[in-house]
């Protein structure tokens, strides 16, 4: 006999009575949260990872435990032990920048129903949201709007809606060109159920509403001029803040959370500003700050004597703030303690403070990958690693940016043959009029030290491999030719010189070679027939003192083609007489892929095919030392390049060393 149903009251009172013992150790807060209460919440972020998913050198072929975003998620599970009430936010440069994206990008594009390796990783750590870099935009408008899975009404975009991460990404100041609306949610509200404590101590449970806004930098029409122009629309983060605020504070979010591409810069405010962190601060209404771009820890003593920023505590204009590094070296965590008052919550400043955690306390002292994301992401890996191995010739040199810095042009050399190669044979298709105008090339070491002592470009001689040309050619620029008169070639040499600090001969105490507030990727060096001298007794602006061009000198009105990448070609650096309205060349190609087949072509690569040295330091007797950091044990490496003035004074103890550098010879 079946047994006899239960009446339906009596279900309802069974399946509360269920309900409430279920919750009986954690009440749930009442409609209204009583003022009084108070909450601890950690705004979690990680920021400039670009795909670098695994603790692993492309280049070098093996582990690297100082960077690799599994180890970050190490970090961010104990955060999350540790802050029971947590949000996880990525401030971009999140698909590009590693030998893995580029794969997955450029050499076996993902399909639309495949889900990037650096977003599979990132949704196993359950992010709450992120923001687009600049680099976003590298592989262009179709590739990201395809792995966002975003459709963007933008030319050449992707209409259909294909794989992408797991949590919103917000962007307010990029905006389709076709129809003025943005090409991303340009804020979104994320709402969690958090723990949180009444006046009289009664922990109880409620959910908190928080409310994100994103923003790049606005140079990318600049930077990424071939892929965005006539697509779209830029605006300035004040601005765009200002215009999308009003509506997210129309949803009644409980906090505020402004995720910026950027750094900080207290020069004047303009629409155009690439860091504009303090100014966006100033902006009524934002809780809480992630930064990035910069490739800088804050709080950090970089940011030290800033006006309105504490950079121990981590508030900028009295907001609190953090940028995680870069790499997956650090996590940012901000703890903001939260007030209710008047019916709302309201961040207690003097208990709120930021701080980065780094995935290595010191050299060797790293924590343990997280083993959950390597697995997700191994059949990418296997595949970027056997692309770099691909042969494609042989160098009889060792080229190496160790001491790019100091005069050692081996790295940059064959980046400047390929890219004088590659124009003198497509410019006259284009421009036949100016097949006779010298062609010049400039480089620029992109790894010099800034990312640790294992940061340079380094290929040994012989065999040469996908990865050597990766390693000689970081970034995925694409080719591009401006054209400049000999006062315009002087004004750029001017402006890359600012590498240096200015150094007085009379001085008795050490004084640093290198200035480093100007960074090494803006430090061109000219080739092709020219030869320069560069005097850092001067002023910045005027340390070129002898400029030739086939041994005579350079005339203001001579006239040149010098080959550069899109990013410098279009304004990239803020060099004089650059940006965008004198190309006379955009290539279709990218400067490393140009590379590659060039050394392809070559099949073996010496001396007789790379232009020595163009420049050198002009001859300055000093009654203190010169210095500069650098790798440790690299001195035979400087000597064997013809640079006998260096040498090591003193071993770091960290993998860098401190070098002395004789100006006199």
């Amino acid at each position: 006999m079946s047994p006899r149903p239960l009446p339906f009251a009596v279900l309802l009172l069974a399946l509360g009575a269920a309900l409430l013992a279920g919750c009986a150790g954690l009440p749930r807060a009442s409609g209204t949260t009583p003022d009084g209460a108070r909450a601890s919440v950690a705004i979690l972020e990680t920021t400039d990872v670009h795909a670098n998913v695994l603790s692993y050198d492309y280049y070098k072929l093996k582990p690297d435990d100082s960077l690799g975003y599994e180890r970050t998620a190490t970090l961010t599970r104990r955060a999350r032990a540790e802050f029971p009430n947590s949000f996880l936010f990525d401030s971009g440069d999140t698909i590009q920048g590693s030998v893995l994206a580029d794969y997955q990008a450029l050499v076996k594009p993902v399909a639309c129903d495949q889900e990037l390796a650096i977003y599979k990783a990132m949704d196993a750590m359950g992010y709450d949201g992120g923001t687009a870099g600049n680099h976003e935009f590298n592989y262009g408008l179709r590739f990201l709007s395809q792995v966002t899975g975003t459709p963007m009404n933008v030319d050449g975009g992707h209409t259909d809606r294909c794989a992408g991460p797991r949590f919103p990404l917000v962007l307010a100041n990029v905006y389709s060109a076709r129809d003025g609306k943005p090409i991303f949610r340009p804020w979104t509200v994320v709402t969690k159920q958090i723990e949180a404590y009444t006046a009289d101590g009664s922990r109880i449970e409620l959910p908190l509403k928080v409310g994100i806004i994103g923003f790049t930098p606005p140079p990318i029409l600049e930077w990424d001029r071939q892929k965005l122009a006539g697509k779209v629309t830029v605006s300035g983060v004040v601005e765009a803040a200002r215009k999308y605020l009003p509506e997210l504070q129309a949803q009644h979010p409980d906090l505020v959370v402004a995720i910026l591409h950027g750094g900080l810069d207290t020069a004047p405010y303009t629409p155009d500003m690439e860091n504009a962190g303090w100014y966006l601060a100033g902006v009524p209404g934002i809780d809480a700050l992630l930064l990035g771009h910069s490739h800088a820890e804050f709080p950090g003593p970089r940011y030290a004597g800033l006006k309105e920023v504490d950079a121990s505590r981590g508030l900028v204009r009295g907001v609190p703030a953090v940028m995680a590094d870069f790499f997956g070296k650090d996590l940012g965590v901000i703890r903001l303690v939260l007030d209710r008052k008047d019916g709302r919550w309201v961040v207690d400043h003097e208990e709120s403070r930021s701080e980065v955690r780094r995935i290595c306390a010191q050299k060797n002292d790293c924590v343990p990958a997280d083993p959950a994301i390597a697995p997700l992401v191994r059949q990418a890996h296997e595949a970027a690693v056997a692309y770099v191995n691909t042969p494609i010739g042989e160098s009889t040199l060792r080229l190496s940016s160790y001491f790019a810095d100091e005069g050692n042009m081996t790295a940059l050399a064959p980046v400047n043959a390929a890219q004088i190669d590659y124009v003198r044979a497509e410019l006259p298709r284009s421009h036949p009029e100016l097949a006779g105008v010298p062609v010049l090339s400039a480089a620029a070491a992109f790894r010099t030290g800034f990312g640790g002592p294992d940061d340079y470009t380094d290929v040994a001689p012989g065999p040469l491999t996908l990865r050597s040309a990766a390693d000689l050619y970081f970034y995925p620029n694409t080719l591009a030719a401006v054209k400049i008169d000999g006062a315009g070639l002087k004004a750029w040499l001017e402006q890359s010189a600012e590498r240096f600090n200015r150094i007085d001969p009379a001085k008795a105490g050490e004084q640093a070679l290198i200035n480093s507030h100007y960074v090494g990727y803006n430090f061109d060096q000219i080739q092709g027939g020219i030869h320069y001298v560069i005097d850092v007794s001067k002023p910045a602006g005027q340390r070129i003192t002898t400029l030739t061009f086939q041994g005579k000198p350079v005339e203001p009105g001579e006239p040149f083609i010098v080959v550069t990448n899109n990013y410098r070609a279009s304004g990239g650096g803020h060099f004089p007489g650059l940006d965008g309205s004198n190309i006379v060349l955009a290539a279709p190609d990218g400067t490393r892929e140009i590379l590659a087949k060039w050394l392809e072509r070559r099949h073996t690569v010496g001396a007789k095919d790379l232009d020595p040295a163009s420049w050198r330091f002009a001859p300055l007797k000093t009654h203190g030392l010169v210095t500069f950091t650098g790798a440790s044990g690299k001195q035979d490496v400087a000597h064997a390049a013809g640079l006998t003035a260096i040498r090591q004074l003193k071993d770091n103890g960290d993998g860098t060393a401190t070098y002395a550098i004789d100006l006199s010879h």
